[in-house]
C-alpha cells in the first residue's frame, strides 16, 4: 500500500467535509482522496476497544473494497453498509 492509499481518520483536518453549492459532503478517508463518500466501514480493534465499540471510515465507490479489505486482513471490520443506511439508524449520544 502506497502512502495515497493509506486511509486517514474522518475526524482529520484532510477529511474535513466540503462544501459545494451550499451543500455538505462527506469526504472519503482514504488518503488524498477528495471525493464524496458513499459508504461506512465499521471495524473494531479488538487490542484497543471494547467489544461494542465501533470506528468507522467512510469510503467513496473507489476505495469501499480497498479499505474494507485492509481492516478485514486484519481481522477488523465489522460491516460496510451505505452512508445513507448508517445516517438513518438512530445512535445513543
Amino acid at each position: 500500500m502506497n502512502s495515497a492509499d493509506t486511509p486517514r481518520s474522518p475526524g482529520s483536518p484532510d477529511a474535513a467535509p466540503s462544501t459545494e453549492a451550499g451543500a455538505t459532503a462527506t469526504v472519503c478517508s482514504a488518503k488524498g482522496c477528495r471525493a464524496t463518500a458513499v459508504w461506512v466501514v465499521v471495524w473494531n480493534n479488538p487490542k484497543v476497544h471494547t467489544p461494542d465499540r465501533r470506528k468507522t471510515w467512510v469510503a467513496c465507490e473507489e476505495h469501499r473494497e480497498h479499505l474494507s479489505h485492509f481492516l478485514d486482513l486484519r481481522g477488523f471490520l465489522k460491516d460496510v453498509v451505505t452512508l445513507e443506511e448508517w445516517e438513518s439508524v438512530p445512535r445513543g449520544d
